[in-house]
């Protein structure tokens, strides 16, 4: 399986992170080993002194897809999760000021906690879907995915011009306004509407 990720679609973030608003979907990948499961624990790791979470909004596909037509895409995932994009900040930048790609800093192992899924069904619409991450109880992310740039359906299509999606890839959103840094003993929650889909520390 693999991991998607899209990047600046949420124009608070956007402006936050001072980048210019994309005209198409930004994507990049990590590999399975970045995943971490069941609230096991986040560990610091020794290469950066400054890591970043971002919330997202996770699609688990459900069926092989490719060239997939916009107005179809909603047939190719039915369940919906939270996931956080750890980022090596320090890393970001000093890759992107030297021209060179950041793998590095996004797709490390352990950089991308994801919670359990729920049926998309139960959400009246998919546009409107509110989610937030608490840092030690107090919020410090809060999005709606009305906000996005580009929506799900059209991140699908994009995406499915490149790459063929299968069963059980994942495709990180995008992440909202309020990104920043967690240091070791930092305990994060994540919310998907009401619902309690994350929890877990930083050690």
């Amino acid at each position: 399986m693999k991991i998607i990720c899209i990047g600046m679609n949420y124009m608070d973030h956007i402006r936050e992170m001072n980048n210019p608003i994309p005209q198409v979907p930004v994507f990049f990948m990590k590999p399975d080993t970045s995943l971490v499961r069941n609230n096991n624990p986040f560990f610091y790791p020794e290469f950066t002194n400054d890591l970043q979470y971002e919330l997202e909004v996770v699609l688990k596909i459900n069926k092989l897809g490719r060239n997939v037509s916009e107005k179809f895409a909603h047939r190719y995932y039915n369940e919906i999760g939270l996931g956080i994009d750890f980022t090596a900040r320090d890393l970001q930048r000093l890759c992107k000021d030297k021209g060179m790609p950041w793998e590095m800093a996004k797709a490390f192992d352990g950089s991308a906690p994801i919670s359990s899924f729920v049926q998309k069904d139960r959400f009246e619409n998919l546009n409107n879907i509110n989610f937030k991450l608490e840092k030690n109880d107090v919020i410090v992310q809060k999005g709606n995915t009305n906000d996005m740039v580009f929506k799900f359906d059209h991140i699908i299509s994009y995406v499915t011009k490149f790459i063929t999606i299968r069963t059980g890839d994942l495709i990180f959103t995008g992440t909202p306004v309020g990104v920043g840094p967690v240091k070791v003993g930092d305990r994060l929650k994540a919310y998907l509407e009401d619902e309690l889909m994350l929890d877990f520390f930083i050690r």
